[in-house]
């Protein structure tokens, strides 16, 4: 909620800290449900073919590659820097030694 006199943000009654506008959960499943909307809809797009493809591969027309692959790749880089945790983390105590 922002104060339409100032430009300040208004602040919370029992904290001193401005309110923000995600720090209201309506807003934040707004943008959930608009990003929910926007992936569907561009779904759809790639499901008819309501657009030009200019693929180099033949795998790249298949429906709804780009969505999968990005996925899949997501998951690679998050199970690889679990691993990348493991050799790059030192003990608490590293530095006062």
């Amino acid at each position: 909620m922002v104060n339409m006199e100032s430009d300040k943000p208004e602040t919370k009654d029992l904290e001193s800290e401005p309110l923000y506008w995600l720090d209201n959960p309506c807003h934040v499943n707004r943008l959930c449900y608009g990003l929910y909307v926007a992936c569907a809809l561009l779904f759809v797009l790639d499901l008819f073919g309501l657009y030009e493809k200019h693929a180099h591969f033949d795998f790249e027309n298949w429906i709804g590659f780009f969505g999968f692959f990005g996925f899949l790749v997501f998951i690679f880089l998050v199970l690889a820097a679990t691993q990348l945790r493991r050799v790059l983390t030192r003990r608490e105590d590293y530095y006062d030694r």
